[in-house]
């Protein structure tokens, strides 16, 4: 007897995965990855799913046709996105219960990482309906992959707040959350991606290491690696930044014995005591100008910091 008799022949697994493609979808909510950006980047099952389902809830049915024209796939869509999700997701779980087949999709990527889809799971899971994954593309990990820093240890933020003293403090959080080193991933919008890194390098330092991931399986793909400083440089030389992108960063916990480093307002009054010789009312007004916000706001995230040793800011009020 050879030794590979027992070992399925190519034939059986063909003749498996046929008949896996002919078999009718089994009712139930069915999450579907889709391609970021390149539109060759999706699983032939994706392709059977969101041909077999009633219908597609989209996070935008605009963008996804073009999906599904580029593949003539002819299924009913339905919008379901961030303001309407709960409330379309009765309308969905009643379908799911009576046998539907629903799929989800978002613009691009997998729908509930930071798209919507995790409220409509949640609804069908607490129906008893079966909810099934159907895996693809993400940009978070095709970047962090590609990124060339640690894979075995990372954290998904998604995005950050937009407002600049939120972006700061969830930053500083995340800082001090920390107990070892790990490749934190955040999403970013271009408009607001140098606001960001100014606010990475004021929490882990200008000569943190980074990678920005930009325009990922598309045309212009593009991965900027290097300190904060590096990054930012290459960016400010371009007339205009575009793409959507995926912010790595190799984060460093905080010392236990530089604590007072947790505050970038203080780092930066330090930094300004130090190079322009500005008294800290003076370096609070340059600050304030920099980032484009109230001295009183500034103030107030003053007064909520403390000096090294813990002693409280000696300034007054503005």
């Amino acid at each position: 007897m050879s030794k590979f008799s027992e070992q399925p022949s190519q034939d059986a697994a063909d003749d498996h995965v046929h008949e896996a493609a002919m078999r009718p979808l089994a009712p139930g909510l069915y999450l579907v990855a889709t391609p970021i950006g390149n539109l060759e980047d999706i699983t032939l099952r994706a392709l059977r799913v969101l041909k077999s389902a009633d219908r597609i809830a989209c996070e935008d049915t605009r963008q996804t046709q073009k999906l599904l024209n580029y593949y003539g796939i002819t299924t009913l869509t339905v919008s379901m996105h961030e303001h309407n999700e709960a409330e379309r997701a009765v309308q969905l779980v009643d379908a799911l219960k009576n046998g539907g087949r629903i799929a989800v999709v978002s613009d691009a990527g997998m729908p509930g990482i930071s798209d919507p889809g995790t409220h409509l799971a949640q609804a069908a899971i607490a129906a008893g309906v079966p909810v099934y994954s159907v895996p693809g593309a993400n940009a978070a990990l095709n970047a962090l992959v590609a990124s060339g820093l640690d894979t075995q240890r990372f954290l998904f933020e998604g995005f950050l707040p937009a407002k600049m003293n939120a972006r700061l403090t969830r930053l500083q959080a995340l800082h001090a959350s920390l107990t070892e080193p790990l490749t934190l991933v955040l999403y970013e919008a271009p408009h607001r991606i140098v606001e960001t890194l100014a606010d990475v390098a004021a929490v882990w330092g200008a000569g943190c290491r980074i990678v920005l991931a930009r325009e990922l399986t598309k045309l212009h793909e593009e991965f900027l690696r290097g300190t904060v400083d590096e990054v930012s440089g290459q960016l400010r030389e371009r007339d205009r930044i575009r793409g959507e992108m995926v912010l790595l960063i190799e984060a460093q916990p905080a010392s236990p014995d530089n604590a007072h480093l947790r505050s970038p307002l203080l780092e930066r009054i330090a930094e300004l005591e130090k190079t322009e010789g500005l008294k800290e009312m003076d370096a609070l007004k340059h600050i304030a100008r920099e980032r484009g916000v109230s001295k009183s706001e500034l103030y107030r995230e003053l007064q909520r910091s403390s000096r090294p040793g813990g002693r409280s800011s000696g300034a007054k009020r503005p």
